[in-house]
């Protein structure tokens, strides 16, 4: 072997033996989470990602990411460090945390301080803090698409089950042997085209009347109205209803779910007569003595107002068009066949279908000092999940693109709308990447484009409408169910 051979086998062996290493501490960090998550009630995240159940190398691959906010990759050695000084709080109230923001706080410091008074002074208010959360039952009411993904989300935050607790599942009968369908919609819960496998364990009860999810007893009810159904039968009390049906858009129709057990309601839909939240936005105007049916607004409301926001408050918006490319869904025909709404009739599988939304009138339900200022429509296209929205915003002052780009930027990172939006550098960027997306939209940041007046803008945001929304529709629940920990971002 010539010394040329024998330095490439030392160079493959040396990125082997260093890979090798951020593993191993990279497994070490995830031993911590898992202790802080399910002993104390403290959840650590990378940029807003899971990371309780990820392998060493989603770990690895998270933590490159932060390069789209500071220009470098953090560190697995610093991300471990950081979260052995958390551990090492032992009077620090349950929080959710995430390693990467304090990472890059940390890295741009100074460091006149140690790692640990570092973590203490970034998390002071939440240590000692007298923190008592009372869980709250869920039901869900409906098991279909948005069903199912809630109680994936759902189960997957239970923790300690300090916040939301899944204590039963609404389903209309559509067999004789509830074992039987039990069985056939867990499997539907198990396995997931679009979003995969879930991750976790789901037993059927022998009579078929509950789903054992992670540990969780989770009751199935079998009933084609709710007016059949007292939750109290099911140790459900206080409880808070979240309709994914959209069989009731009103005030009237959903007052059918206060039942006895149940003390709220919020619809996964946009709604007619009742407050409209998108969360990280308007959720402070819920009245939570007084407000209790709700909703959630819709998917593409809850992608497109957290950036028509920040753009307003920076740059103030004079009008705009609001065009969606929207992936299809139930309500569209697999094949050619009858529909009543216009176009929707035609095969989703094989066209574009041209069709109305209403984003522009959702914007205002929930930004009324913008009403009047925009129009939308929407086109369904032959893919199963994602869409994106395509904003075209006249703005009063002259802005370039990346002043733009700096304030969404600048809202994902340091502001208000972390859960909100995920801001993006990547020029690779496609549909699929959104699959599974925490928030309720990514900014395509590499599209921006700016008219040369600078008064003319268009902006795209991609967003999962199944999964991202599912996420804002959980949080606005903990919100509502006043379980909402600390949160350091």
């Amino acid at each position: 072997m010539d010394n040329h051979t024998n330095l490439k086998a030392d160079k493959y062996d040396a990125y082997l033996s260093e890979w090798r290493e951020r593993e191993k501490e990279a497994l070490d960090l995830l031993v911590i989470v898992g202790e802080l998550r399910f002993d104390r009630s403290i959840e650590l995240v990378l940029f807003r990602k899971d990371i309780y159940d990820a392998r060493p190398s989603e770990v690895l691959t998270d933590l490159r990411f932060s390069s789209h906010f500071a220009g470098e990759a953090l560190t697995i050695e610093t991300a471990l460090e950081l979260a052995k000084a958390i551990k090492g709080i032992e009077n620090l109230s349950p929080a959710i945390i995430d390693l990467g923001t304090l990472g890059i706080e940390w890295n741009k410091s100074d460091k006149s301080s140690d790692i640990s008074d570092f973590v203490r002074g970034k998390l002071g208010s939440n240590i000692g803090a007298n923190v008592a959360l009372k869980p709250k039952d869920i039901v869900l009411y409906g098991f279909g698409r948005i069903g199912r993904l809630a109680a994936r989300r759902i189960i997957q935050q239970t923790g300690k089950g300090e916040q939301l607790r899944l204590k039963a599942i609404v389903i209309r009968p559509q067999m004789k042997d509830k074992k039987e369908e039990a069985t056939k919609r867990a499997a539907l819960l198990i396995s997931d085209s679009v979003h995969g496998e879930f991750r976790g364990t789901v037993e059927v009860a022998d009579d078929g009347n509950a789903l054992i999810i992670n540990g969780n007893h989770v009751a199935l009810i079998y009933a084609k109205a709710p007016e059949e159904i007292d939750y109290r039968e099911y140790g459900i009390e206080d409880g808070i209803v979240i309709d994914n049906t959209g069989v009731w858009r009103d005030k009237a129709g959903l007052s059918c779910h206060l039942r006895p057990g149940i003390s709220k309601v919020i619809l996964t839909a946009p709604a007619k007569d009742i407050p409209n939240i998108v969360y990280g936005v308007n959720h402070e105007s819920v009245d939570h003595d007084n407000d209790v049916i709700l909703s959630a607004a819709s998917c593409t409301t809850n992608a497109i107002v957290p950036v028509i926001k920040v753009i307003h408050d920076q740059f103030g918006i004079e009008k705009g068009h609001i065009e969606t490319i929207h992936a299809y869904t139930n309500d569209q025909n697999l094949l050619d066949n009858f529909h009543k709404g216009p176009r929707r009739g035609r095969s989703a599988a094989q066209n574009l279908v041209l069709t109305t939304t209403g984003a522009e009138a959702a914007i205002t339900k929930v930004l009324p000092h913008l009403a009047g200022k925009f129009t939308g429509n929407s086109v369904r296209v032959p893919t199963p999940n994602v869409s994106l929205a395509i904003l075209n915003l006249t703005v009063s002052k002259a802005v370039t693109m990346e002043e733009i780009n700096e304030a969404v930027r600048n809202a994902s990172y340091f502001g208000g709308f972390a859960e909100q939006i995920q801001f993006s550098t990547d020029t690779e960027y496609v549909s699929s990447n959104a699959v599974g997306t925490t928030t309720t939209s990514v900014f395509d940041a590499p599209s921006t484009i700016v008219s040369k007046d600078g008064k003319s803008i268009t902006l795209y945001a991609w967003y999962d409408n199944e999964y991202g929304y599912t996420c804002q529709v959980i949080r606005f629940a903990k919100h509502v169910a006043q379980v909402r920990r600390f949160a350091f971002y």
